[in-house]
């Protein structure tokens, strides 16, 4: 005995929370973009969009793949039971693998564009805040001066970069502080940007007289491939009340 239900008032109920979901998937993406104009701050700037960008539009797919199964559910004014649990059944399925899709592109290809933006965030000049004019990023070896003893030991095994920039005119500096990697690096075996580090060590400790050996190992989130690679270690070099510091 086939058993039939109407759905008009599912349909009418249904579409209501279908667009409710569409609206909080656009305020998402919408309050995305405007918080990133309205950081006016290169480095604040960087830190919001290297934490939120990703989870926001997920979450925004989200909402909006809710939104679409429940009003391609409420096109139908009458049918039977049975076929109308298969046809939720089909689209919780359907919404599932699109869900998969969405997930593995935002993680393993959409950090590509995302790495272009943080590295243009990066090195944005960055304007004095006592001349009005672009300030100078020092390099490695010069930026050495403005860092203490901790920020150097950071640096020399990779888990912190530092950019210093300066006024030259007036000699105001900023320091601000990255982690080691973007994100992550491009994998050689899949080429996706999905190679990091996931331990390491110094084989060698620095000397006064010899630099010593740190060892990277990387590891792909994608496809699994593994990696090490050697770095050296400054030497160790001696300050004027002959304390030892890097």
């Amino acid at each position: 005995m086939n058993i039939y239900i109407d759905l008009d008032t599912w349909n009418t109920y249904g579409r209501y929370a279908a667009y409710l979901m569409l609206a909080i998937s656009l305020i998402i993406i919408f309050y995305h973009l405007f918080s990133l104009t309205m950081i006016r701050d290169y480095k604040k700037r960087y830190d919001y969009l290297n934490k939120h960008e990703i989870s926001n539009y997920w979450y925004a797919s989200v909402f909006l793949l809710i939104a679409i199964g429940i009003y391609i559910n409420t096109l139908v004014p009458a049918g039977e039971v049975l076929w109308v649990g298969v046809r939720v059944f089909v689209t919780l399925m359907m919404g599932l693998i699109v869900g998969v899709i969405v997930s593995n592109l935002l993680k393993f290809y959409y950090p590509f564009f995302v790495e272009k933006r943080l590295k243009k965030l990066r090195y944005a000049p960055r304007i004095s805040p006592k001349s009005g004019k672009p300030m100078k990023l020092l390099s490695e070896d010069e930026e050495d001066v403005y860092l203490d003893e901790g920020m150097q030991a950071e640096e020399n095994v990779f888990s912190v970069d530092y950019d210093v920039w300066i006024d030259e005119e007036t000699g105001y500096t900023k320091i601000e502080k990255y982690a080691g990697h973007l994100i992550a690096q491009q994998c050689p075996e899949c080429n996706y940007q999905t190679l990091k580090v996931t331990k390491e060590e110094i084989i060698e400790s620095p000397s006064e007289n010899t630099e010593g050996e740190l060892m990277k190992f990387y590891k792909c989130d994608y496809c699994g491939y593994k990696e090490r690679k050697a770095f050296r270690i400054a030497k160790l070099k001696n300050t004027a009340n002959g304390q030892v510091v890097s």
